[in-house]
Order: structure tokens, then sequence, then C-alpha cells
């Protein structure tokens, strides 16, 4: 007789053959067995409202039927083939029909990927060495990128602090670390360091905190005054804020933007995209061999992970999704405030009505070091009991889905009611 196995069964199987049990990226004692339009359940078949939707990519929810069909479509006549295919140039068309500074796409198969080459293009471009970063700012899992990330020791800006063993020090010295939202700052270090810097690279929107009022203008207006080059990291916000992107939503347009999750349809597929002229640094017969950026990666560019994403593009494109997610997130934080505000306790509901979360702090949160002063027992309280209550909410931020129910708003109403009841029994 076939057996199923239990959750717990797989975390006992995994923690023989996993590191830490897990693959790094989520809680080792949840394996998700199968989602659904904007539930998914686990492997005791426990169903959640699902707040975390793949970490961003299925934006139209979980197995979008004009999605499958492309893929299946695509299926049988090949799933990779390492050449160039008539689905990836469509996708690239359509994205730079869609991203105001992309003239050109390079595809790679992550977002870390996408950033370190974004930051290898600019060091390619400008031939100069040192990339400023903002602390708290997740750009992958490169070298540079595992900079001053989630550092638990705070030292003075510029110093960069590895967040990883296996890094050598002497990458330290070509990261620049500022405070996000602080234009002062990072026209400071421009000061003292512009003939070495190459670029500096932002999350438009950093992990959960907004950029103030002109900050991402004063960014631009530096590197348009200095020749240093401007990356929005957009693998979270490409095609999420927008259908343009963060730089449309801001009205404000990089250099080099990496894009990702969205643009795979649930599959492995991000990008690097920028100008021509940039961008043919991955062209050895037009900037030779002195000059060229060597990129190549076997699934890069697949057929299939191209029209589940140039078909998810098409749907949003269509439905006027954005305007449905916006009205949807704001739902969510209505919620929020609803049964927290009598609890008394210090909250704020930071981000964009599309990618948000609750933070527990009576502080203004500008930057990184304001963003860890929150109290973080609250917070795993508050989040623990969604979870039980069905709401599969994240730790860090919540993703809007475009195709939340009446029905899921129901159900999360009744779980941050109870979560709410939980953390004030905490006073």
């Amino acid at each position: 007789m076939f057996r199923i196995n239990s959750q717990e069964e797989w975390v006992e199987r995994a923690s023989h053959v996993l590191p830490g049990a897990g693959f790094g990226n989520f809680d080792p004692s949840i394996f998700i067995s199968e989602g659904k339009g904007s539930r998914v359940w686990d492997e005791n078949q426990k169903e959640y409202v699902d707040c975390l939707i793949g970490s961003g990519p299925m934006l139209l929810g979980h197995g979008h039927p004009e999605v499958l069909d492309a893929v299946f479509e695509q299926l049988p006549k090949g799933m990779t083939f390492f050449t160039n295919n008539s689905a990836g140039v469509e996708l690239a068309e359509e994205i730079c029909e869609a991203v105001k500074c992309a003239e050109q796409v390079r595809y790679v198969s992550s977002g870390g990927e996408a950033d370190m080459y974004a930051i290898r293009l600019a060091r390619a471009y400008t031939g100069k060495n040192k990339i400023i970063k903002f602390e708290g700012g997740y750009h992958g899992m490169s070298a540079e990128a595992q900079m001053s990330l989630a550092p638990q020791k705070l030292t003075n800006f510029p110093q960069a602090v590895p967040d990883s063993v296996g890094i050598p020090t002497s990458v330290q010295s070509e990261v620049l670390v500022a405070p996000f939202n602080d234009a002062e700052f990072v026209k400071s270090l421009i000061t003292e360091y512009n003939d070495e810097v190459a670029a500096i690279i932002v999350e438009p929107l950093q992990r959960l905190i907004p950029p103030s009022v002109g900050f991402l203008n004063e960014l631009r207006k530096q590197c348009d005054e200095t020749g240093i080059l401007l990356i929005f990291d957009e693998i979270v916000t490409g095609f999420r804020f927008a259908y343009g992107g963060a730089q449309e939503h801001y009205n404000v347009t990089p250099d080099i933007c990496t894009l990702g999750k969205v643009i795979g349809g649930g599959f492995p597929l991000a990008a690097v995209v920028g100008s021509g002229e940039i961008m043919q640094h991955f062209d050895k017969a037009k900037v030779g061999e002195d000059g060229f950026l060597m990129q190549l990666g076997t699934l890069s560019g697949n057929p299939v992970a191209c029209v589940a994403g140039l078909k998810t593009m098409e749907v949003l494109k269509r439905e006027n999704a954005y305007e449905k997610m916006r009205r949807d997130g704001q739902s969510i934080a209505n919620l929020f405030h609803k049964y927290l505000e009598p609890t008394g306790i210090d909250y704020k509901v930071l981000g964009d009505d599309t990618l948000f979360d609750v933070v527990f702090s009576k502080n203004d949160i500008k930057n990184y070091r304001d963003y860890i002063l929150a109290d973080s027992n609250i917070y795993q309280k508050f989040n623990h009991s969604l979870r039980l209550a069905g709401v599969f909410k994240p730790p860090g931020k919540i993703y809007v889905s475009s195709v939340l129910t009446f029905d899921d708003f129901d159900i999360m109403e009744e779980a941050i009611c109870l979560a709410a009841k939980d953390i004030s029994n905490l006073l």
C-alpha cells in the first residue's frame, strides 16, 4: 500500500541529506506539497492563504490556467536547448517595451546572478572597481552582495562587513556601504572616491523600507554629474509595483536594471537590462577582447521559463492586475490597523501596497539600523499565530498576489484578529 509521509517524517528524512534539514531558503519544518490559486497545502494537508507566493514569482497565483497551457504546449517541443529560442526573443522584446531603461536584455537563471553580472557590467563599462551599496540591501549571494546585508556588528560607514565566511577580505575594500535614504552621505562618498566608483546599486524599495521623497532622484542626479552608473535591483519590484516596475512607479530611470521572479512565471529566469551602449560589453565583436564580459549559463533563457514569463506578463498587462493588487494590499493593511490599534502595542505597516509587513516599533524607519530596533519577539509571536490560523506569511514581507478572493480575506481577518489577541497577552 502507498504510504503518505507526514510533514514530520519529511523533516526527519531531510535532516540526513540536507544541511540544516533544508534548502537554506525558509523554515525547514515547513514542506509545501501543493499550490492552487491563492492557496497552498503542506504535507499534513493543512491549507493556507499564501502570502509568500514562492517569494514573489507567483503573482498570478499557483497554476494559472493560461500559464499552464503555455508551458504544456512548450514541454513536448523541448525543455532547454542552450541555443537561442524564439520565446526568449519575444520575452526580451516585451521587457524592452515595458521597462524604460531596457534596450537590450541578457538572461541568467537567478536574481543573484543578475545582480552579480550587473555589478561586473558596471565595472566593465566604467573601468572602475568600487561599488556603493546600502546597509541592509539584498542583492543575492555574490561576495559583493554579502557585504553588510544583515550585519550583527554595526561599524562606522562606509566600512563593509562580510555576512558570510568564505569571502576574501580583499572584497571589503571594493564595497562602500551607506545608510539607505541618506543622499548626503552618498554624496560625500562620491566626493571622496569619485575616481574609483563604478556604480551605486540599490533596491528602490529596500526590503520594506520606502525611499524618502527625492532620494532616488538625488542618486540619479549624483550619478549623472559624476559618470557613475545607477543600478536598480528590481528582482522583487519589477512587474510588481507597476508593469514598468519601480522605475515607472517612482519615475526614476537607472542605467542598469536587474529583473527576476515575475519574468519567469514560476520558473528559474532572471535578466540584466540596460542601454545598448552599456550592454555591448556582452558582445565581443563590438568591444573586443579587452572590453568583453563573458557570461553564459546552461539554462539561461530556456524556452519553458520564457513562455511562462511571457504569458504571465500578458495576463498582468491585459487584466490591469496592479489596481486590484494595490486595493487588496490596502485592505490587508486596514485589517492590521483594525486589530492592532486596540492592543496598544507600537507598530507600523511598512512598505508598498503590493509588498509590505507589520513592524513592531514606535520609531520612524528610514534605514536598516532603524529597522533592527523593532521588537522581534512580538513579531515572531504574531507570525506564528497567523500561520496556525491558516495564513502562510513569511518573515520579512507579505507578497500580495493578483488572485486573492473574498474567502481569503475572511480567513485573513480571523487570523489577524486572533494574532492580535495573542500578542496583546505579551504586555
